[in-house]
């Protein structure tokens, strides 16, 4: 296993961990107090251990080498680990959402200082494991990893609505407000939305790797630049680009002088693989066609 590989098991592994802690903190403390959005928060971080689960199977195998059932690699089972996660993200916001309206029909539990100080330490806990996957995640270009940091992200967003709906019911039960009691399912309807959107986005990105949609212009844009940098590429016929879960696969047409030999015309395709892989460390495979090329040539032949 390569030292980044390790990085982002350590990586899961500890946001594992880290979500079975907060999970049991915010459910025993939200029974407790009779916080409705602490525990609904402490639902959506159980979902997260499962989603997280979901994401470390996935890198696991993910990172398997190519085989003859697999010749492109097992990339996009980190995509599917990601849809999953977005799936569970889907349900906990409806969870959320559901219980946070019918906390409104209800007269509201007294506010805690106890669900207090769980969603604070939430907010700076998932906070720090955010930063330190979304870190991990895209310098090793981890699908999974990245799906799993932006989960963090969702229960950041959670635990400050947390914070914020519960601080306002202290307030309300301070003052004798009674509106601002309401402050805790409030915030409960608040999550649910922004963790809906969040959910709503890494789908859409999972569904476009899966639909093998194609890297963005600027990417393309780059890979041109450099396969036009190899003296003997008279014309580039076709480029295309498509991520493969941690990695990209790019395929090329390129027209070359029809004089020379298979032999420079192999050594042409290996400058133009290493030119590619070396200024651009996702790319895990450049696949290459050569088209002769003519001096009388006007238009670009018919690529076969």
């Amino acid at each position: 296993m390569t030292e980044g590989n390790k990085a982002s098991m350590l990586a899961v592994w500890i946001s594992l961990i880290s979500n079975v802690a907060l999970t049991a903190l915010k459910l025993i403390v939200g029974l407790l107090s009779g916080s409705q959005v602490l525990i609904a928060d402490g639902v959506h971080n159980a979902g997260d251990v499962i989603a997280t689960t979901a994401a470390l199977s996935s890198m696991r195998i993910s990172k398997r080498p190519a085989d003859e059932d697999h010749p492109y690699g097992h990339g996009k089972a980190e995509v599917l680990g990601s849809g999953i996660v977005a799936i569970i993200l889907v349900l906990a916001a409806l969870y959320i959402g559901y219980h946070a309206v019918l906390a409104f029909f209800h007269e509201p539990e007294e506010a805690s200082y106890l669900a207090l100080g769980a969603a604070f330490v939430s907010v700076v806990w998932k906070q720090w494991l955010y930063v330190y996957t979304i870190r991990v995640g895209k310098k090793e270009n981890s699908k999974g990893l990245i799906a799993t940091a932006y989960d963090h992200l969702a229960d950041v967003y959670a635990s400050i609505a947390a914070v914020a709906g519960i601080g306002l019911a202290l307030v309300g039960d301070h003052y004798g407000i009674h509106l601002l009691t309401y402050g805790d399912p409030a915030a409960g309807i608040i999550v649910s939305v922004l963790v809906m959107k969040l959910a709503w986005h890494m789908a859409q990105e999972a569904i476009d790797i899966l639909m093998e949609k194609t890297v963005s212009h600027d990417k393309l844009e780059q890979y041109t630049t450099l396969v036009r940098s190899i003296p003997q590429v008279k014309r580039i016929d076709r480029i295309r680009a498509r991520e493969h879960g941690h990695y990209i696969l790019v395929d090329l047409r390129v027209s070359i002088p029809g004089e020379l030999t298979i032999q420079q015309g192999h050594d042409i395709s290996r400058s133009i693989k290493g030119a590619v892989m070396k200024r651009h460390p996702e790319v895990d495979e450049v696949l290459i066609h050569l088209n002769p090329w003519y001096k009388e040539d006007k238009e670009p032949s018919t690529p076969l």
